[in-house]
């Protein structure tokens, strides 16, 4: 802050705001359902926590302009996220913000909250997982004073050039916003077959149906069963018993009753009639010393976004030879989440060798298509669409965790479209969904500049840069003074009433 203009002074927070924290109480969330439900809408008032407003409560414990600091749980070391805002009227304010005002309406509010939105809170928060501001740290912070009449100036002008970038922002996310939609109807048209509506009628050449495709998978799908069954039997030294086709295990076959109807040409399978659906390696499974292990890559859970793969960090684990023949990943895998919260159940993507010798963990399920004319992605996107909310019906929930069986991914219902349509579906998913990111990119850059744009509009305000000073104003440092003179006599008040109140007893 070295440099600053004539008439500014720099001051530590608590000689220059009124910390109010003791207007705060925190409330939990059933005691204030309980307090608010049979509480008439208007009779309800605003609960605010660390970022903002997370309910409401049927009474009030603070009343007119005040500044919110978070305590814990802010996005302190993040340089474009707010941490301190304000609010106004009648409202309640749990023990995750401070609560401040400018002193004894001498410094500006809007003045303070802008500035407190600036500064680094490296040295101030203390913690690591859960960053937290204590009541002594916050009043240590250094902040910039201007004159009075020159924090009116910035203020005024800050309102000008911020609504109308703010106004600028808000269209970006509105777009941002419309984009998800748009991606989301795209996706959803896909699997329902009205994508290519126009598609299958300027058709002319009679196709293979999605009814025909299936039975060319099941009976693909009956072949490999077979040869594995042969592959053991060889491998036990032993011939294959009488009638032993007959043990084959015939696929779950899907509950059609509430499904939507498809197009014509398409069906609707099981994930159980598409292929191989396989759980993988369960991690710190204990062997026998004797028994050969060797170190892989293995996808988690957290590897395993919706519609996409993080592969920023792929871990390792030990697993035996035939652990690896079985579980190692190939191209077209599609890949299903077992566990977590309800609306992840089941999210996934298609594996495409993107990590070598790479198997799944027992919390990543897999399934792979019995035949090449299968899309993939298309699985996972219907998946990632219809999937997502029939998953979180058919999903079990504990305490803590909702999961999907086996038993529930090999009844999942996939249609089945014929083959050319099903390349022709993501050939344009792909087309609309790469328009999509490329727009999506460019609004996030939109947003990053009018955040970079904002942090030196506010930087220059606080370094005396962006109004013009006025020589004659009253400089910071009377204006300190006199805040200084009013703790002074609100102290000696004080002290005044205590002894009185002392002497009566």
């Amino acid at each position: 802050m070295s440099g600053l203009p004539a008439g500014w002074v720099v001051s530590y927070l608590d000689q220059i705001a009124n910390v109010l924290d003791y207007e705060r109480q925190p409330i939990n969330s059933s005691e204030r359902a309980q307090r608010t439900l049979k509480t008439a809408d208007k009779k309800l008032y605003p609960y605010y926590g660390a970022t903002g407003q997370v309910g409401w409560i049927d009474g009030f414990r603070s009343e007119g302009q005040r500044i919110l600091l978070g305590e814990d749980g802010a996005p302190f070391l993040d340089q474009y996220k707010d941490k301190a805002f304000l609010v106004n009227g009648k409202y309640w304010v749990n023990n995750h913000a401070h609560i401040l005002e400018g002193a004894f309406n001498l410094m500006d509010n809007t003045f303070l909250c802008h500035q407190l939105n600036t500064i680094d809170f490296h040295p101030y928060v203390s913690g690591t997982t859960r960053l937290k501001l204590t009541n002594s740290a916050m009043k240590q912070i250094a902040l910039s004073v201007p004159p009075a009449a020159e924090q009116t100036r910035i203020v005024a002008k800050l309102d000008a050039l911020l609504t109308d970038l703010d106004a600028g922002v808000a269209q970006l996310k509105a777009a941002q916003k419309k984009l998800v939609q748009y991606r989301q109807s795209l996706l959803k048209a896909a699997v329902e077959g009205t994508l290519t509506a126009e598609w299958r009628s300027q058709q002319t050449q009679p196709q293979e149906t999605g009814e025909q495709l299936l039975k060319r998978i099941l009976t693909e799908r009956r072949s490999r069963w077979q040869a594995k069954q042969l592959v053991k039997y060889a491998a036990q030294g032993k011939p294959p018993p009488k009638d032993w086709q007959s043990k084959y295990p015939e696929p779950v076959k899907p509950d059609t009753s509430a499904l939507a109807v498809m197009p014509q040409g398409w069906v609707w399978a099981s994930a159980d009639m598409l292929g191989e659906l396989m759980s993988g390696v369960t991690k710190g499974t204990q062997r026998n010393e004797s028994i050969v292990v060797r170190e892989v890559p293995y996808l988690r859970v957290a590897n395993v976004q919706r519609g996409y793969l993080d592969l920023t960090e792929i871990k390792s684990i030990y697993a035996t030879e035939n652990d690896i023949l079985d579980l190692t990943l190939l191209d077209g895998d599609v890949l299903f989440n077992e566990g977590g919260d309800r609306d992840k159940l089941g999210r996934g993507w298609v594996w495409r060798n993107e990590v070598a010798n790479c198997i799944h963990q027992n919390h990543v399920y897999r399934l792979r298509p019995c035949l090449p004319e299968l899309e993939s992605e298309l699985i996972s996107h219907h998946s990632n669409t219809f999937g997502k909310r029939w998953f979180e019906k058919t999903g079990k929930q504990t305490t803590n965790l909702a999961s999907i069986s086996m038993g529930v991914l090999r009844a999942f219902p996939v249609p089945v479209a014929p083959a050319l349509e099903q390349k022709a579906i993501v050939s344009m998913l792909r087309e609309q969904l790469v328009l999509c990111q490329e727009q999506t990119a460019a609004i996030e850059i939109a947003l990053k500049q009018s955040a970079a744009q904002r942090k030196n509009i506010l930087k220059a305000a606080f370094a005396g840069e962006l109004v013009p000073q006025d020589p004659s104003d009253e400089p910071a440092s009377a204006l300190l003074a006199r805040i200084a003179a009013q703790r002074a006599v609100n102290s000696s008040v004080k002290r005044v009433k205590h002894s009185r109140k002392g002497i009566a007893l």
